[in-house]
């Protein structure tokens, strides 16, 4: 037996890392990864033909030079690829000096490979073979990914025209020649827009991050939008009409008139006006119907790509409307914790009575192990604060792995809700 937390914490640590980078950042990690292990299928291809059948009868010099040709074109193909996709991703310039100097090694390694790959009197397809396929399908996958099709197809070409005479110096005859570097033409068109179609699906993973980040903020824009309209549709004339009359009972008073005193009296009762409406729409913002928020929420959660199931059970148009009101707080706060600060797919709402308390429960499935090593949020603890000052609690009860639930609770018998505003 291990003892607790040794093995498993080391075990477990690279998956925790893997999975607090974020799905986009995970998406690009594969992505990237799949396209350096392709790469190095060309150094394993040619230090296996240098090594076996058709290397027989090479130079230790000739082996050793085909080698370190292979591997320092290898290394070029990855540092193409890493600054191609950043290019791509609109991250970095275009690398052009990389570029020329991959180009200049690959085509130095096809001749050197073509050439220096065939023993004397061997047959000089299978070396050529080899050269004419990996070599230049490898050269081709960074342009394809760095330049547009319609760019990087004639820098293709280039490379097939500059290493033809090397095939052709091999030994072979016209008609092999042509055929290989027709089927090296196939291999890199298909290598090609298969690269280009995938750093376009990592830009499009990236791009929906961010348009689900937009779609959070637009919410609380437009929630902040909603309540200034209010405030200017109830101040906006009364404000006006004090101004006014504040205005008239100037003048009168200059001039010495008993009415100076009414206006005032008017602007009082005015302003007095104007505090009662403040408060009814502060109250009406603050004071969250629960179906209302549950149905809000149920919208954005959509809106953002995140399946959202709504349980309110029989008894929830029954209940006080100062319950309403708090528990309508907590799902508007939990949904906006979704969209902030997890990577959920699906997101569950469910309220039970019981006895005489209300006990509403909110769950999704995107807990990132990150979640928890920050400092706290202000929004949970706003909560529960708000659900003590009326009785309840807030918790955090255990779910499974990838997964948070929270828990509130509080008490139907509570006096009718007030909102005080200065």
């Amino acid at each position: 037996m291990h003892p607790p937390g040794g093995d498993d914490v080391d075990m477990a640590g690279p998956s925790r890392r893997w999975r607090a980078q974020g799905k986009p950042k995970r998406t690009e990690i594969f992505i990237r990864w799949s396209l350096y292990l392709t790469g190095m299928l060309q150094p394993l291809l040619t230090l296996g033909a240098i090594t076996g059948t058709a290397g027989r009868g090479l130079s230790d010099g000739a082996r050793i030079g085909i080698a370190a040709a292979s591997v320092a074109s290898t290394a070029l193909f990855v540092v193409c690829c890493r600054t191609g996709l950043a290019h791509y991703l609109g991250r970095r310039a275009r690398p052009t000096g990389w570029l020329l100097l991959f180009s200049a090694t690959m085509l130095g390694s096809y001749w050197l490979v073509t050439l220096g790959g065939r023993p004397p009197g061997a047959d000089p397809l299978p070396a050529a073979v080899g050269a004419t396929t990996w070599m230049l399908v490898f050269w081709f996958a960074p342009f394809a990914t760095i330049l547009p099709l319609r760019v990087s197809a004639p820098f293709g070409l280039l490379g097939l025209l500059l290493c033809a005479p090397a095939t052709a110096a091999a030994g072979l005859e016209f008609s092999t020649t042509l055929g290989l570097l027709t089927g090296s033409a196939v291999a890199m068109a298909l290598v090609g827009v298969t690269w280009r179609g995938t750093a376009w699906i990592l830009a499009v993973v990236w791009e929906l991050d961010t348009a689900r980040e937009a779609q959070a903020r637009l919410a609380v824009a437009e929630e902040r939008l909603r309540f200034s309209r209010d405030l200017h549709d109830v101040l906006g004339r009364n404000l006006t009409t004090i101004a006014l009359k504040s205005e008239l009972a100037v003048q009168l008073a200059r001039r010495g008139r008993a009415e100076a005193a009414d206006q005032m009296v008017e602007v009082q009762r005015i302003a007095q006006e104007s505090q009662r409406e403040v408060r009814e729409v502060v109250r009406g913002y603050r004071t969250a119907d629960l179906a209302a928020e549950a149905a809000g929420a149920r919208s954005v959660l959509r809106a953002a790509g995140v399946s959202c199931d709504i349980d309110l059970g029989p008894g929830a148009g029954t209940l006080p409307p100062v319950v309403q009101s708090v528990l309508g707080w907590v799902v508007r706060e939990a949904a906006t914790n979704v969209l902030r600060h997890s990577e959920a797919g699906h997101c569950s709402v469910r309220l039970r009575l019981e006895g005489r308390h209300a006990r509403l429960e909110v769950e999704n499935d995107g807990v990132t192990p990150r979640a928890g090593t920050g400092p706290p949020g202000t929004g949970l603890v706003g909560l529960r604060e708000r659900l003590a000052a009326h009785g309840g609690a807030l918790d955090l009860p255990a779910a499974g792995p990838g997964r948070f639930r929270l828990a509130a609770s509080l008490p139907l018998d509570l006096p009718a809700l007030e909102v005080a505003v200065p």
